[in-house]
C-alpha cells in the first residue's frame, strides 16, 4: 500500500489552514466567520495526524480527537451566541458587534 508523503499532508494542512484565516479576515458574516474557525481548527488536527503518522505514534490521532471535540462545544456555544446576536441585531454582520456595550 502507497503511503503519502508527510510533506504532501502538511502542505494540505497549510492550505486549509491559510483558507480558513483569509475566509476569517475577510468575511463579515457571523456564520461564515464559524465556518472558517472549523476549517482551521480541521487543519491544525490534520497536521496532527500526519505527524503522528509519520512517527507511528497514536497521539496525533488523539490529539485530533481532543479538537474534534472542543471543535463540538464550540459551535454549540458559538450558535447560541449567534441567535442570541440575531435576535438582539436582526444581522448576522460581525460589525454590528461592535455596538454591544455593557
Amino acid at each position: 500500500m502507497a503511503t503519502i508523503p508527510m510533506e504532501y499532508g502538511l502542505a494540505l494542512a497549510a492550505s486549509l489552514f491559510m483558507l480558513g484565516l483569509l475566509g476569517l479576515l475577510v468575511r463579515r458574516n457571523i456564520i461564515y466567520m464559524l465556518m472558517c474557525v472549523e476549517i482551521m481548527l480541521n487543519a491544525s488536527g490534520l497536521a496532527f495526524v500526519v505527524a503522528g503518522s509519520r512517527w507511528e505514534q497514536p497521539d496525533g490521532q488523539i490529539v485530533f480527537l481532543i479538537i474534534m471535540t472542543m471543535a463540538a462545544a464550540e459551535v454549540a456555544v458559538a450558535l447560541a451566541l449567534v441567535l442570541r446576536f440575531y435576535q438582539q441585531f436582526k444581522t448576522l454582520d460581525g460589525d454590528a458587534a461592535s455596538l454591544m456595550r455593557g
